[in-house]
This record gives C-alpha cells, sequence and structure tokens, in this order.
C-alpha cells in the first residue's frame, strides 16, 4: 500500500507578519535627530560665510520626513513519504523547500525654502526682549546671550562689527558682567505677566537677596540704566531708551544681524580682501586685538579640516568652528537655539516623522 503525504507548506518564518515599527524607532529617532541637526547647522554656517562673500543667505527647511519599511518573506516545502509494505521492505522521504525574502526602506525627505513673509518673519524680525530674557532664565550666561542679541540696551550701545561702530560702550560689558553676577547669585527673575486685553508684559525683577554684594551690583545695574534707585520689577520692552525710570528698552537684533556680526568675523585669505571679493575684516595670519575677537571664530583653509564641530567647503575653501574652542562651540549653539526662539508669525510646521512600517 503506497500513501502520499502531499505538500506541507513550513511558514516557520514569522517575520513577514509581524510588526517591524517598534524596534526601528530607538535607532532611527536617533539618527534622523543627528542628520538633521547637522545639516541644520552645516547650513547656517555656509549661511554666514555667503554673508561674509555678499551673497544672499538661502535655507531650506525640513519639513517633512517620511520614511516607510516593508519585510517581505516566503517560506515553501513539500514533502513526499512512501511507507513501508510487504511487498517492498522501503520506507523514503523526499522533499524540498525554499525561502525568499525583501527588505524595503524608501525614505522620503521634503523641504521647504524659506522665502517671503516666512524669510521676513524668521530672518528679519527682531528677536522678542521676553525669549531673550527666558534663555537668560533657564541658566544661559548673559555674558554669551546679550553681546550676541542686543543691539542696545536703555541706550547704552552693544559693539557692532558691520558698522562704523566697532568698540561697545564700557557700561554695556560692565552691564553684561553685572547681569551675570546676579545670575550665579540668582539674584534676578523674569516674569510674564498677562493682562485682560490679552497682552503680555515681560518683567525683570530684582529679588530681596540678602547678600551684600549682590545688593550692591543690583544697585549698580540700576544706575547704569537709569533707573530708579529702589524699583524691583521693571517691565522690559523692544525700542530705543525712553528715559522713564521703571523700564527697560531694549534694542534686539533680528537672525539676519546676527548672521552678518559672525559673518564679519569670519577668517578669508589676504588675496580675496585684495580682489574686492570680500569686505576688509578678520583675514588669515590677522593679528588680533581684544576688540576684534570675534564672537564665533570661523577659521578657513584650502583643505578639509580634521577635529572640527562643524564645518563646511565653499567657493573651494573649508570653513569651520574647531571642536577644541568650547567658547565657539557655545556661542554658536546660542546662535542655533535663538533660532528656534525667534520666529515670530513663522507659521511653517516642524519636520514630521511618520514611519509606516507593515508587514
Amino acid at each position: 500500500m503506497r500513501w502520499k503525504a502531499g505538500s506541507l507548506l513550513l511558514s516557520f518564518w514569522v517575520a513577514a507578519c509581524s510588526s517591524i515599527g517598534p524596534a526601528t524607532v530607538s535607532r532611527d529617532r536617533v539618527d534622523y535627530v543627528n542628520a538633521i541637526g547637522t545639516s541644520w547647522e552645516r547650513e547656517t554656517l555656509l549661511n554666514i560665510v555667503k554673508l561674509r562673500y555678499g551673497h544672499a543667505p538661502v535655507f531650506l527647511s525640513v519639513t517633512q520626513v517620511v520614511t516607510g519599511y516593508q519585510f517581505q518573506s516566503t517560506v515553501t516545502g513539500g514533502l513526499t513519504a512512501s511507507n513501508f509494505t510487504a511487498v517492498q521492505d522501503v520506507f523514503g522521504v523526499t522533499g524540498v523547500a525554499t525561502a525568499q525574502g525583501q527588505y524595503t526602506d524608501r525614505p522620503t525627505v521634503i523641504y521647504t525654502p524659506l522665502t517671503g513673509v516666512d524669510f521676513l518673519n524668521k530672518l528679519m524680525t527682531p528677536i522678542p526682549p521676553s525669549a531673550v530674557l527666558f534663555v537668560l532664565q533657564a541658566g544661559y550666561p548673559a555674558d554669551v546671550i546679550m553681546p550676541i542679541a542686543l543691539d542696545s540696551i536703555n541706550g547704552i550701545h552693544n559693539e557692532s562689527k558691520r558698522v562704523m561702530r566697532h568698540a561697545a560702550d564700557p557700561r554695556f560689558n560692565r552691564l553684561v558682567q553685572l547681569i551675570r553676577n546676579l545670575q550665579l547669585a540668582e539674584a534676578v527673575e523674569v516674569r510674564i505677566e498677562h493682562s485682560k486685553n490679552g497682552s503680555e508684559t515681560s518683567l525683570i525683577t530684582f529679588t530681596s537677596n540678602q547678600d551684600p554684594q549682590a545688593k550692591a551690583e543690583s544697585a549698580e545695574v540700576r544706575s547704569l540704566l537709569g533707573l530708579r534707585p529702589d524699583s524691583q520689577r521693571l517691565a522690559v520692552y523692544y525700542g530705543g531708551y525712553s528715559g522713564k525710570p521703571d523700564e527697560i528698552s531694549m534694542m534686539t537684533r533680528s537672525m539676519l544681524q546676527v548672521m552678518l556680526e559672525l559673518a564679519a568675523g569670519v577668517q578669508v585669505p589676504q588675496s580675496d580682501v585684495s580682489e574686492h571679493k570680500v569686505n576688509p575684516g578678520l583675514v588669515e595670519g590677522q593679528a588680533r586685538a581684544p576688540q576684534t575677537t570675534p564672537a564665533v571664530n570661523i577659521q578657513s583653509g584650502k583643505t578639509e579640516p580634521t577635529d572640527t564641530s562643524v564645518a563646511v567647503q565653499y567657493a573651494g575653501r573649508w570653513f569651520w568652528i574647531s571642536d577644541t574652542d568650547i567658547r565657539s562651540k557655545d556661542m554658536f549653539g546660542v546662535v542655533m537655539l535663538l533660532f528656534s526662539i525667534s520666529d515670530i508669525g513663522f507659521k511653517g510646521n516642524g519636520p514630521l516623522v511618520t514611519v509606516p512600517a507593515n508587514g
């Protein structure tokens, strides 16, 4: 007697039937954050260099990231058996098995150029004074934030490398140091008050710190700013100095102004200056006086650098920030932070990561 077992389907490869999405999150989320962050830094550095060479900045926002994963597998097997009989003392088994697998990863990145109203609001609108105050409240040092973000405070001017006014008013540097000291002493706070009509008022408050040094420094801040000696809660507004003894007026910079300030300090070869490709400023090999030290030290050279925090190639040269220059890295990090919080009226959506994973 002979019988046939028929075809036996072996579906032990079950990966195609289970979701692979969760396994990709821990890897891809970090990878995309690193990739987008690094490209954003390089794009910002590139535009600073372009401004140094007299070209307009161009930004492409990453508005959407869609990545789809698909894993398909097929396993088949066939088995034929012949049993033992009295006539034929034979038992045999024959079979065949095949397996196929296919993995597909199709990422799609959508870019949107920053133009028109978005460009105006993102790059040319002054940074809100409230944003500057909140960055200070978050613990960022005043001697990092204020020199980058402010043109003046109550008529006391910061230095500017992009206009003829080079040196800062000595009172500005002193004020920055005093506010930094008060930060460390926890003697200054920031508040936002909402009125009934929905408007917001930014306030800076000198707390009742019993430290004699903090008291003396708070009094010196009031004196420098032309405020009443007994003022504690001070409203902060954007604009030129009003002369009022109970408010602080900040002339903040736009992000375009911040980039122009940094561009003025980019190191370029003397030959580019001689050929009128760039305006005079810091050049390679130039001795730097303290007042000409750039906020962010952006170096340049003909060969690709090593040990860099961020680097970009432009017009046949490399421009970079050294990974060992912690001050420049901190300053550049603040610039990136200001980009994130200064988009007044900018309605574009942030990057959307969609990960459909089917099996």
